[in-house]
């Protein structure tokens, strides 16, 4: 397999599920020559702070630029690290993000857990760095319109997936190459 080289180093930031070893994610890293990943919380997983603190912690370790790849909740978490640190990151692939006011499925954390555990309220400022958000038309996590609005708010630019689902394995992700044309973009 080719690996795929960056000039930046990708830190893949992943959702509350972590690792999966069939998502885009884990598959994109492995592709990747210049890339580390936010290694999954042994305690505390649905805790804002920690997972902030963990992307924190693996940004410490990088020297030079930094292109996040974040998906679900791990974009959440993205918007939750840029408001609370100060550290130049060259762009972030958004993708995904699930919205907090939505009900979701049964196998997902209630949204009023995660609001519990600090992941409300969203900053939903300007992030300091260039961003894509993916969205997907029928992500059963947020409607078009709440991803919409998250995008807009962050000063992101919108890339519409078309019907993909949440961008999971559940929804047929496996490999995900428009991800690395994302990345390539925001490596320039």
């Amino acid at each position: 397999m080719e690996r795929l080289h960056t000039a930046a180093t990708v830190l893949i930031v992943p959702g509350l599920r972590d690792h999966v070893a069939e998502h885009w994610q884990t598959l994109l890293q492995a592709r990747l020559a210049n890339v580390r990943a936010v290694p999954p919380l042994q305690v505390n997983g649905l805790d804002c702070n920690a997972r902030v603190e963990a992307i924190q912690r693996e940004l410490e370790q990088i020297d030079g630029d930094v292109v996040l790849v974040a998906h679900s909740a791990g974009v959440l978490m993205v918007a939750h690290w840029a408001a609370r640190y100060d550290r130049p990151i060259k762009g972030a692939l958004l993708a995904a993000p699930p919205d907090l006011n939505a009900q979701w499925p049964a196998a997902y954390p209630r949204p009023d857990t995660l609001r519990a555990n600090g992941w409300a309220p969203l900053p939903i400022t300007p992030l300091p760095f260039p961003s894509i958000v993916a969205a997907s038309s029928n992500d059963h996590l947020a409607s078009l319109e709440a991803v919409t609005a998250m995008a807009e708010g962050w000063g992101s630019d919108l890339e519409l997936l078309g019907a993909v689902g949440h961008l999971n394995p559940a929804a047929g992700f496996g490999p995900w190459p428009q991800a690395e044309t994302f990345i390539q973009i925001l490596d320039c």
